[in-house]
């Protein structure tokens, strides 16, 4: 599909793929503008566009789509070898530790600095980062978006995972439709943050506030999925979910 990079001088428009990512637009306005990938900020409607997140992440990304380009500037730094050290928060259901680590360090060797101070298992590790597994261990953090102070929530890969997670607490919330349904509505509500997605739509439904139909539901950014908890998707109290009508459905998943 094609889709308008809108800059501040000018419009131009380029062809990408539905599950073509962020980052790989940012290189293609590269090689057009010759804006470096770490100068671009990319948005729709005011939300940033995550690089390691794909078209398809984006519902209200369609054919013909304007998408802001920001060119921020670059701070210089010192040619020194530990710049690139950063701070990171390190997250289990029940505790927390601060990390140092490198962004060229990849998921695996995280994975390892973990087992050297907390003694968990590696192959049993599942991180977590804004919603999105870290799933590919020979991956670089810096292609995760993980930077200074960034949370990483650690799970076990096991069924008992769930005696070791804190007991359900409340959150409210609001959902917020979008413009052409029910024109933009804000929905005030009280959940459990163990409830799931679908618990949320099941609510929605059965309080008649939504008409009967296939919903995406959004928050910051990410989509979210329907068997996972609130908790799991890191929503807190006061948060935003935004509700979109649509499905995902991805071939070759």
């Amino acid at each position: 599909m094609r889709i308008v990079i809108v800059t501040r001088t000018h419009d131009f428009v380029i062809e990408v793929g539905l599950q073509e990512p962020v980052l790989e637009i940012k290189m293609k306005i590269e090689q057009l503008l010759g804006v470096p990938v770490a100068s671009q900020s990319l948005s729709v409607s005011g939300w940033e566009l995550v690089d390691g997140l794909d078209m398809e992440d984006y519902p209200i990304v369609i054919e013909g789509t304007k998408i802001d380009l920001t060119i921020k500037s670059m701070i210089m730094l010192p040619p020194l070898s530990h710049c690139s050290k950063i701070q990171i928060i390190v997250k289990f259901p029940a505790r927390q530790f601060n990390m140092e680590v490198d962004t060229t360090d990849t998921v695996h060797s995280l994975k390892e600095k973990i087992h050297v101070i907390d003694g968990t298992p590696i192959k049993r590790m599942l991180l977590f980062y804004s919603g999105i597994e870290l799933e590919e261990d020979f991956r670089n953090l810096s292609e995760y978006g993980i930077c200074e102070f960034s949370e990483i929530l650690v799970f076990l890969e096991t069924m008992h995972r769930l005696r070791d997670e804190p007991p359900s607490g409340r959150l409210s919330l609001v959902v917020q439709t979008s413009s052409s349904l029910l024109n933009a509505a804000s929905i005030p509500l009280e959940m459990k943050d163990s409830c799931t997605v679908n618990d949320l739509r099941q609510l929605l439904l059965s309080r008649k506030i939504l008409p009967i139909d296939d919903y995406l539901f959004i928050h910051k950014q990410r989509i979210m999925r329907d068997n996972c908890s609130l908790r799991w998707h890191g929503v807190g109290n006061g948060d935003c979910l935004y509700v979109f009508k649509g499905t995902i459905s991805r071939s070759g998943y």
